[in-house]
């Protein structure tokens, strides 16, 4: 049980860390921008930019990272490159930091695929919802932490490179760590299921209608919750101060992740759940943006803020519940999943610009993330519902 735990705690906080130090550098772009005497917006975006490209190539290639070096090595790997992100406080000009954003943007994309097989591994399917709750709020707590500890660390360490130093020596004890209590593991077996399949790859992977409509049902809300910060705020007469919407986000994204969890564990069903969170997520944001009161916007935001996180661990949970789930199916359906939301939102955001453009007003832009965060609700009447057929199967083997 310790070792499980210990286990667990290296995994969030390596994604943790990652987006701490993410987000950390995007709050210190003006100190890197200064630093490096480059000018511009566009010049700007690279460094998220750098980080959005390796992930959605990074989870792709996860799977096949973890068959060639095994769970152990893999994760070590990963870590390796998010630690590599101290290249960035060494980088003599800006293309080369944006690399080192790059290759620790890689890591960042391997970990959050990887957490998927240790939790398949470790953890029984009554721990699952709880451990993969916690996990699915991974990047929110760094965020969280970025927020709290940036302009304090960015005034006692004097410089931004120091900043990256810091949270670089932080994921490298964790890494030390990780090689101390980890164990490789079979990726074909399954503790619970005798019958699973031996191998399963991409190839398999693509054939499944199933890997393609979780990405679908999350890609509309990964667009909103960014339209949020990037979108909402530009449009006219928005009644939220945009340097509110992070604090009421993130806290609103924590008592979601507790209350998703309680769920997930008290019913079993998880549809619902999605169905539900994501009608009722697309009507607050609608009522966030059209609002002209700021304590309706407020409060609008912090539902909607809250029903983004309810549903993540119901469905982050169901692929688990899929028949013949295994350690190496499991990378393959995350590895499609973070790569294609990702994939999907960068495109919806792209989109979004080129409406805003032609329309002449960005409203019209937020109109269209709200129209496409109903993703969600929209694909909870094509995903299955694995744990009915459980149910069923074992009721007909009782009458049997």
């Amino acid at each position: 049980m310790l070792r499980k735990t210990i286990i667990e705690f290296v995994v969030f906080m390596t994604y943790a860390l990652f987006a701490m130090s993410w987000v950390a550098g995007n709050m210190m772009t003006k100190d890197i921008m200064s630093f490096y005497n480059v000018d511009g917006i566009a010049a700007a975006t690279w460094m998220t930019n750098a980080i959005t490209i390796a992930k959605i190539i990074g989870n792709l290639v996860a799977a096949w990272f973890l068959v060639k070096l095994g769970p152990k090595k893999a994760f070590a790997f990963a870590s390796v490159l998010i630690v590599a992100g101290i290249l960035g406080a060494l980088a003599t000009n800006y293309p080369l930091y944006v690399c080192t954003r790059l290759i620790m943007g890689f890591g960042g994309a391997f970990i959050i695929v990887y957490m998927n097989p240790v939790v398949m591994n470790y953890f029984t399917a009554g721990e699952r919802p709880i451990v993969n709750g916690i996990n699915a709020a991974a990047f929110n707590m760094g965020n969280l932490l970025a927020i709290l500890f940036t302009g304090a660390l960015l005034s006692r360490l004097g410089t931004w490179q120091n900043v990256v130093i810091g949270i670089s020596a932080v994921s490298f004890v964790l890494l030390v760590l990780w090689m101390l209590v980890s164990e490789d593991f079979a990726l074909s077996g399954n503790k619970e299921d005798q019958k699973a399949p031996e191998t399963y790859g991409f190839k398999e992977g693509v054939k499944e209608p199933v890997n393609w409509l979780l990405p679908f049902a999350y890609s509309g809300i990964l667009f909103c919750y960014i339209s949020v910060f990037a979108i909402f705020p530009l449009v006219p007469n928005f009644a939220a101060e945009a340097k509110y919407l992070s604090s009421i986000m993130i806290s609103a994204g924590m008592v979601g992740t507790v209350v998703g969890i309680i769920v997930a564990k008290r019913f079993t069903l998880r549809v619902p759940v999605l169905r539900w969170s994501g009608l009722f997520m697309t009507l607050f944001a609608a009522a966030m943006a059209f609002t002209s009161n700021a304590t309706v916007a407020y409060v609008c935001a912090f539902l909607a803020g809250f029903l983004m996180f309810v549903p993540m661990t119901s469905l982050v949970t169901l692929p688990y519940e899929m028949p013949g789930m295994t350690p190496g199916r499991i990378s393959v359906v995350f590895a499609m999943f973070w790569s294609i939301s990702y994939l999907v939102e960068t495109v919806l955001m792209y989109i979004s610009g080129i409406i805003a453009d032609s329309t002449g007003t960005v409203m019209s832009s937020a109109v269209f993330a709200i129209v496409f965060s109903s993703t969600l609700f929209v694909a909870s009447f094509l995903l299955p519902e694995p744990s009915r057929k459980q149910a069923q199967l074992e009721l007909s083997e009782k009458q049997a």
